[in-house]
């Protein structure tokens, strides 16, 4: 049903553009060229806005610069969806912190990840901030990003330690790491509220449309079979709760939060229409720590994932220009 919207909507956003009233068919062939021209959309973002993971296609830019942008991610999907309506700028990267999109460079890491695999191509040269991709001309801009500043992926890897150690009882992560998350919360507010404001000032006639996170973990854990790669490995079933209720949605809300502050600025919510997509869940949108049979995934959206992102983002796209 989403896609069907955002199809019509597109038909009536390029029908305003047309200079003149022509027959659907002709207009289906003559308008993209002359669209493209109007629109400039700059889309940033760290890896489940990248792609990263083979699970979500294949890079697509060469030489790399170790940001890994695929092909199935969903700006990459976006912009085939909407056949030439936007002019897209994709330097969105793996890895990347609320900073590295504001203002500060970054050394892209490819797919190296000692001891889980090794890149050939690394290492890549620095990569400028995100933000010098937006200009005065630049009409809207995506950007899903947070998660790294958190330091999520850390949290995983230390979740999954102590799961270890505790063979799978108690909430060990939780116990360790509790008192520690309202601070990076703060910290994560307070940088994407700068953020938000320097990319305000960079395009001052966009729209910015802040990407929140996907679920990632149901509310029934015990579907996450503890010490399964696919899922999430060695994290016990209580500190998964403790990550989903007290992490993962509370970095939503204080994106969601941060993005109410501007009027310029929109939120699009992919939690919610995801969750009963988890890693752990039948039809899952998020690869678990591995893809079977030997891909390392680390927790992020394969192919599915990313078009049910693009699916919403594409309507707050059109709605930005409507």
């Amino acid at each position: 049903m989403a896609r069907f919207r955002t199809r019509l909507a597109l038909l009536g956003s390029a029908a305003a553009l047309a200079a003149g009233a022509l027959a659907p068919a002709q207009f289906a062939g003559a308008q993209p060229a002359a669209a493209a021209d109007d629109y400039q959309w700059v889309a940033l973002g760290d890896s489940y806005t990248a792609g990263v993971i083979r699970a979500a296609g294949d890079i697509f830019e060469y030489p790399r610069d170790g940001c890994e942008r695929t092909d199935k991610s969903y700006p990459q999907v976006i912009d085939r969806d909407l056949y030439g309506l936007f002019e897209l700028k994709n330097v969105s990267c793996g890895a990347a912190t609320i900073a590295n999109v504001t203002d500060t460079s970054q050394n892209p890491i490819g797919r190296h990840l000692p001891p889980f695999s090794e890149d050939p191509d690394y290492p890549f040269p620095a990569v400028p901030p995100q933000s010098e991709a937006v200009s005065p001309d630049t009409d809207v801009i995506t950007v899903g990003v947070g998660g790294n500043t958190l330091g999520f992926a850390g949290l995983l890897e230390q979740c999954m330690t102590l799961g270890g150690r505790s063979e799978g009882e108690g909430t060990p992560c939780k116990d360790a790491l509790a008192t520690g998350i309202p601070a990076r919360l703060k910290k994560v507010r307070k940088e994407y509220d700068r953020m938000l404001t320097v990319l305000h000032e960079r395009a001052t006639k966009a729209k910015i449309i802040a990407v929140g996170y996907p679920t990632v973990i149901p509310k029934d854990t015990s579907k996450c079979g503890y010490g399964d790669p696919t899922k999430f490995s060695t994290i016990t079933q209580g500190d998964l709760a403790w990550l989903r209720q007290d992490v993962l949605e509370h970095l939503n809300k204080a994106i969601e939060d941060s993005t109410g502050t501007q009027e310029a600025a929109s939120f699009v919510d992919l939690y919610t229409p995801s969750e009963d997509h988890s890693v752990c869940d039948a039809v899952k949108w998020v690869e678990g720590i591995i893809t079977l049979p030997d891909q390392v995934s680390l927790v992020h959206p394969n192919a599915l994932g990313h078009r049910n992102a693009a699916d919403h983002v594409e309507e707050a796209l059109l709605n930005a220009i409507g």
